[in-house]
């Protein structure tokens, strides 16, 4: 069954819908022509070793702003954007334990914070759909499934853990089309980290993923996987801190900037 996404033609139309409670669902396939990011919000005591943990580990970490100390705007990403409300859903962790999924965080928010964001692969799929290629949680209005790895990271101060990895199955014959096209946006993670046998990375059930939502391999189709913006998440529950904000998996921040912008040929 196909399911259609809200109808956004901009991501200042989603943050605006997001921020009145009018849209609170995942934003896979939302303003496809804009870029989404992932989030992470912490103290600015921890701000700079979890900086290091995005330079050492550019695949699932790649940059697109830094805020000012205790500022929830991002000017780069968007003039109207609050950080606080424009996300659909929050992830909140205390030493290291998830405990509320908020519609905003105005509530919690300290002049201390620092908010990182760093790029997806929602942003590259306009790319691959525009090239003809079949996406099976797009057509079905699915999250993407993502999954942990075997795949250590490098550490930074007290951030280590898993890689994180974002599967999309093609048949064979789309699977070379599609590492040529994703690798031409290393700023949303860029080619694949794998192709093929799930269990080579650690993944004992590809139909049972950590986050999002399943996604059927159908016979003859190869499962690809990309690194994740999730990655920080594992290594946030690992470091304990008193107080981390992230966004839900799939729950992306839709900036202004757009996906063909962060081409790089």
């Amino acid at each position: 069954m196909t399911v259609s996404s809200p109808t956004f033609q901009t991501g200042a139309e989603v943050r605006i819908a997001v921020r009145k409670g009018a849209f609170t669902g995942h934003t896979v396939g939302v303003a496809p022509s804009f870029v989404q990011g992932n989030v992470v919000i912490l103290p600015k005591a921890h701000a700079y070793d979890f900086l290091l943990f995005c330079q050492r580990n550019p695949k699932p970490c790649p940059l697109l702003a830094v805020s000012d100390e205790g500022s929830p705007r991002l000017p780069v990403l968007g003039m109207d954007l609050d950080i606080r409300t424009d996300i659909p859903r929050y992830c909140v962790w205390r030493d290291g334990e998830l405990v509320g999924e908020p519609a905003q965080i105005q509530d919690l928010w300290r002049d201390d914070m620092v908010t990182f964001v760093l790029g997806c692969s929602f942003s590259f799929e306009q790319a691959l759909i525009s090239s003809g290629l079949s996406l099976r949680h797009v057509e079905c209005g699915d999250n993407v499934s993502m999954f942990k790895t075997n795949i250590p990271t490098v550490s930074a101060g007290p951030f280590s853990g898993p890689l994180v990895v974002t599967m999309r199955p093609f048949m064979p014959a789309d699977v070379i089309r599609a590492v040529q096209i994703t690798s031409r946006f290393p700023n949303v993670h860029g080619a694949p980290v794998h192709v093929g046998d799930p269990a080579a990375i650690g993944i004992r059930d590809a139909g049972r993923p950590d986050y999002g939502d399943p996604v059927e391999v159908r016979p003859g189709e190869i499962p690809v996987f990309w690194a994740c913006g999730v990655t920080p998440q594992a290594a946030l529950a690992a470091a304990r801190l008193p107080l981390v904000i992230t966004h839900a998996p799939g729950y992306m921040l839709v900036t202004d900037l757009l996906n063909e912008r962060l081409a790089v040929f």
